[in-house]
């Protein structure tokens, strides 16, 4: 079986359809085109707007055209992630998927159904002429993944809809009315490289076979940092084998917890097989402190070639102090609902070589003030070491409403065909529904979806069953949203 057999077709036709469409943040051009194409075969109204977003309309069906206005939601990107083994471009090759029991799934990548299977549910209402539905809209939005280019970017005109359904919560059953705010955080510092020693030899350090993660659904399950594993190791390595600097690279997205970092050390040819021993060590101390929750920590060393520059010993000591300081994870959960994350903090990606150093972190809150202090510790830490700190793509929390029309229409309704009840839900993952609400206040808005688990990750995967069932839900809320 393919996913082109699998039930509903509506859904996972079109989600096959967008794999085969290269779409990672930041190259969305031939998704967009796609979209456009796609829509002008059905003769449906698409346009794309000034913030490279796609807008759909599509009239009520005859006799619901007293419906209130509703608004499907998803965004086109995808986070290209991929195991150490794949050879997968992202910006030119399809995905490949494979069936594992009741879970769709890639094969070493990130497989895109976040948010491709909220996409591909739009693209199969808006082409079903058989559904029941009042006046719909789409909107179809850029760069979530990375800036939220799309959202930032919607002009207060576009959108007509009194009722927004965002497609892109990750748990069947549960429906999202507020998600946490966030802010990019760069840290850079330009520095002269001087000259390695010419009888030390270069070693490749490479951290592996993490979990990664999403870093807001899933920064509180206690998953290693590659990074803050490299910092420990690197401090313990200069001190104790006399290692220098050359490289850094960790980590390639800012909402992705890092699962691989890689660092080149010069080190007395002497020492080399000291540093062996230390990435033993250091290994099982890892496996040690995340058993149960990190299953293949990995330690690799390789000789490479001796590289002409490296870091001065002032400066990588500043920065690798700065790194193992710098606050990584939860800070602390709502203290009026336990059970969700308030404050958190993602230590993303590194880039040191070459003269720059860079350190990028998203940091994410429900509470503004929190999300301010975050920013005071980045710049206190960051700038002990002598680096400037930066924001940008700030966006707000998303307020939760707890008296939302929509939000208990649709808990009623789950509880009326699948008898049992569902979860009103505030989450810490940054949602678009924050800046679609501040360019449309009085939109009653609500996010809800299938179920995926560990996307942003080579892991990420989509259950099948609760795809039909979400598409069944869906098409009956559809037929069921009041008068105006």
């Amino acid at each position: 079986m393919t996913i082109q057999d699998l039930q509903p077709k509506a859904v996972f036709g079109n989600f096959y359809k967008l794999t085969q469409v290269p779409r990672p943040s930041g190259h969305l051009e031939k998704i967009q085109q796609f979209l456009l194409d796609w829509a002008k075969e059905r003769g449906i109204e698409a346009y794309k707007d000034g913030g490279d977003n796609i807008v759909m309309r599509k009239p009520a069906t005859p006799g619901f055209e007293n419906r209130k206005l509703c608004t499907m939601q998803a965004h086109m990107d995808m986070v290209p992630q991929k195991t150490d083994e794949s050879t997968h471009n992202f910006e030119t090759d399809p995905i490949e998927t494979w069936i594992d029991g009741e879970w769709l799934k890639a094969k070493g990548t990130t497989l895109g159904s976040d948010d491709g299977i909220g996409v591909a549910c739009i693209m199969a209402v808006f082409e079903d002429n058989s559904l029941q539905h009042g006046p719909l809209e789409a909107l179809i939005t850029s760069d979530e993944e990375t800036c939220m280019w799309g959202v930032n970017h919607l002009a207060a005109d576009t959108l007509k809809g009194e009722i927004l359904l965002n497609i892109d919560h990750e748990s069947e059953g549960e429906f999202c009315i507020g998600s946490a705010g966030g802010i990019n955080v760069t840290a850079s510092l330009g520095y002269k490289e001087v000259d390695t020693d010419k009888d030390d030899v270069a070693l490749r350090v490479t951290i592996s076979g993490l979990k990664g993660g999403h870093s807001g659904l899933e920064i509180n399950q206690g998953r290693a940092n590659a990074n803050k594993l490299m910092a420990r190791f690197v401090r313990q390595a200069i001190v104790d084998d006399d290692a220098c600097l050359a490289s850094w690279n960790g980590g390639n997205m800012r909402n992705a917890i890092p699962r691989t970092a890689e660092v080149v050390l010069a080190v007395p040819s002497g020492n080399e097989e000291d540093l062996q021993d230390l990435a033993a060590y250091c290994q099982q101390m890892f496996r040690d402190e995340y058993r149960g929750v990190e299953e293949g920590i990995e330690i690799t060393i390789e000789r490479i070639a001796l590289p002409a520059k490296q870091v001065p010993q002032e400066v990588s000591d500043n920065i690798i102090s700065a790194i193992l300081a710098c606050h990584d994870g939860v800070l602390r959960n709502i203290p009026s609902i336990p059970h969700v994350v308030e404050t958190s903090s993602n230590l993303a990606i590194i880039g040191i070589g070459e003269g720059k150093a860079e350190i990028l972190i998203l940091a994410r809150s429900s509470c503004d003030s929190q999300l301010e202090y975050e920013q005071e510790m980045f710049e206190s830490v960051f700038g002990m070491a002598g680096m400037k700190v930066e924001y940008s793509g700030q966006y707000g929390a998303w307020q939760p409403n707890f008296d939302s029309p929509i939000a208990a229409q649709m808990a009623a309704l789950y509880e009326r065909m699948y008898q049992k009840p569902a979860k009103v839900e505030v989450v810490h993952a940054g949602l678009e529904c924050s800046m679609i609400g501040q360019v449309y206040p009085k939109m009653d808005l609500i996010s809800f979806g299938p179920t995926l688990r560990s996307p942003h990750t080579p892991n990420e995967r989509c259950n099948i069953p609760s795809v039909g069932r979400f598409w069944e839900f869906l098409k009956t809320l559809l037929a069921e949203i009041p008068e105006k």
